[in-house]
């Protein structure tokens, strides 16, 4: 099946676990069963919108009118937090700053 020349297939238990191990995913092998139905049912309502046809339908680049405004606000500080008080709720922290594990 296709939908704009990309071709889906039915998800066996191997790429349940290509694809869970790609998201850092546990999947317990109770999950399984009920993880591949989902995936699976999914790909069957993509063949469907195949039959649709879309022959004159412009593609969609926003989901409101909206959005083609760009609507935006002033950035404007209210309600800012003291620091001590930030700082009391951290688990880590010195005199100014929250301290967090490095991340790489």
């Amino acid at each position: 099946m296709t939908i704009n020349n990309i071709y889906l297939m039915k998800v066996d238990t191997e790429t349940l676990h290509k694809i869970a191990h790609l998201a850092r995913l546990e999947v317990r092998p109770e999950e399984e069963a009920a993880l591949l139905n989902s995936l699976n049912s999914v790909l069957d309502w993509m063949e469907q919108l195949n039959e649709v046809d879309t022959t004159g339908v412009e593609p969609l680049t926003h989901l409101s009118e909206l959005d083609d405004e760009h609507v935006l606000r002033d950035d404007v500080v209210a309600n800012q937090l003291p620091r001590e008080q930030a700082l009391a709720n951290a688990p880590a922290h010195d005199e100014q700053f929250f301290k967090v594990t490095k991340v790489l």
